[in-house]
């Protein structure tokens, strides 16, 4: 048991990161919009996709709106694509949660 536990957690410090990184009202207000799109629950991968290409938007968009200048992201940047990763994971977390609760509370 010691073994798997040494190789599951990275694995497990993974989603961790990922959940942390999502900021909480972002990550709350995403995450309830993406589990009410959410019709079944296979779907799972390609809305919490949308949900984190919703968040990076929303990233590069908000300094604008508070009068700073346009940036792109740094696409080219390693530890970006895995902030973004992590971001993906999060929001799998997220929605799943959202999902149960939308399934147990709602019916239909």
């Amino acid at each position: 048991m010691e073994q798997v536990m040494q190789y599951a957690q990275p694995v497990l410090d993974f989603f961790a990161a990922g959940f942390n990184q999502v900021n909480a009202i972002q990550g709350i207000i995403i995450g309830i919009l993406a589990a009410f799109v959410l019709r079944e629950y296979k779907r799972i991968l390609v809305v919490a996709f949308g949900a984190t290409l919703i968040h990076v938007i929303v990233d590069t968009v908000m300094p604008v709106v508070q009068g700073a200048e346009i940036k792109l992201p740094p696409l080219a940047d390693a530890s970006w694509w895995q902030y973004v990763a992590t971001l993906f994971v999060g929001y799998i977390v997220i929605i799943t949660v959202f999902y149960i609760l939308k399934r147990m509370l709602i019916r239909g």
